[in-house]
């Protein structure tokens, strides 16, 4: 008999840790009867997420929830913009906050959102601009037969908040091929776009630089206009612009007239998300008023795959500077390919 107290002891204390478990947890319970136990981890857009150790993260439709039972404080936020931490209990759809500073009573269809206690509200984090930065560089070269070596490398900044973006941006490319310089360019600009109603938007963008190789000593195009979003959901995004410039190009030869010219500016900006990828596409048109076949044209394709280093993504792209009135002697058109190693973060 003495040896079976120690093992009802135990018994006991188990049960007895595994009640206190029980009772440590949230629970929520819904209409058809479920009495689900876990963590509540937030409600937002009319669902209940519950962080179970059987299933994982559990969603449930708010309008089919009668009580929820919280055992640490929880921050909550009303219908009407009341928001308070407390603990939160409740059933047949009444809820009660206890908090430090009293009681809301409420329902369940009139809480709006719910966060972990001590954070800030998710909708005033949504409504914040925030810095995003990305540099990115390659070397490549060959030797032997043939003797090429290509240098490349920019950084971009990009202040983004709900309903704009603005973008501070450089990079400089230069290739040697057999002894002889084959891209030699720079550039340097801003964009500012601001969505004002819906899909449309207005925008501003300046870039300047200077490419060698086609004789270009200096050029700058600022450029403004109307934006439109042609498609948009919430892994892609097809938006096109349209806008008068003004564009000032400085050649190397005499040979070559400056220009110094109004014109229009067309622009398509493509970006999908995949699941571990990204594919962008950017190409802006410049034609002149006076001669529409006066124009440049610049275009970017890229394909993005993350490393192991979330951080580190490989660039995998092609990119196009055309001009139809280069330096006396220079080719129109430029091309490039190019793995490129970026590094981003905020």
């Amino acid at each position: 008999m003495n040896s079976i107290r120690p093992f009802r002891g135990l018994l006991a204390l188990s049960i007895g840790a595994l009640g206190a478990a029980q009772l440590s947890a949230d629970v929520v319970d819904t209409k058809d009867g479920s009495h689900i136990v876990g963590k509540v981890s937030k409600i937002d857009a009319g669902t209940v997420v519950v962080t179970t150790s059987y299933a994982g993260d559990i969603t449930i439709k708010q309008s089919e929830v009668t009580g929820i039972a919280t055992d640490a404080p929880l921050a909550v936020r009303l219908s009407d913009g009341t928001r308070i931490e407390g603990r939160v209990s409740g059933s047949a759809g009444a809820l009660q906050v206890a908090g430090t500073d009293g009681t809301i009573t409420t329902t369940v269809g009139k809480v709006a959102a719910s966060w972990s206690a001590g954070s800030e509200d998710p909708q005033v984090v949504a409504l914040e601009r925030k810095w995003s930065y990305e540099a990115h560089a390659d070397i490549a070269g060959t030797s032997g037969n043939k003797s090429q070596l290509g240098t490349a490398a920019g950084i971009r900044a990009t202040l983004k908040g709900p309903d704009d973006a603005l973008a501070f941006y450089t990079a400089y490319n230069r290739q040697v091929t057999e002894g002889e310089k084959s891209a030699d360019q720079f550039k340097a600009g801003v964009d500012y776009a601001d969505n004002f109603s819906g899909s449309s938007s207005w925008f501003v963008r300046d870039e300047g630089g200077f490419d060698r190789v086609m004789g270009i000593r200096f050029y700058d195009i600022a450029a403004a206009g109307y934006g439109m979003d042609v498609y948009k959901a919430s892994n892609e995004t097809l938006t096109a612009r349209a806008g008068v410039s003004f564009r000032d190009d400085t050649y190397a030869s005499p040979m070559t007239p400056a220009v110094n010219e109004a014109g229009l500016d067309f622009e398509i900006n493509h970006e999908a998300t995949f699941k571990n990828s990204k594919l962008v596409n950017r190409i802006a048109i410049v034609p002149a008023f006076s001669n529409f076949s006066n124009f440049t044209l610049e275009h970017e394709s890229f394909y993005e795959i993350p490393t192991a280093n979330p951080a580190w993504k490989i660039r995998f792209g092609v990119s196009n500077d055309y001009n139809s009135r280069p330096g006396e002697g220079f080719k129109k058109l430029d091309t490039s390919y190019f793995t490129r190693m970026v590094l981003d973060w905020q």
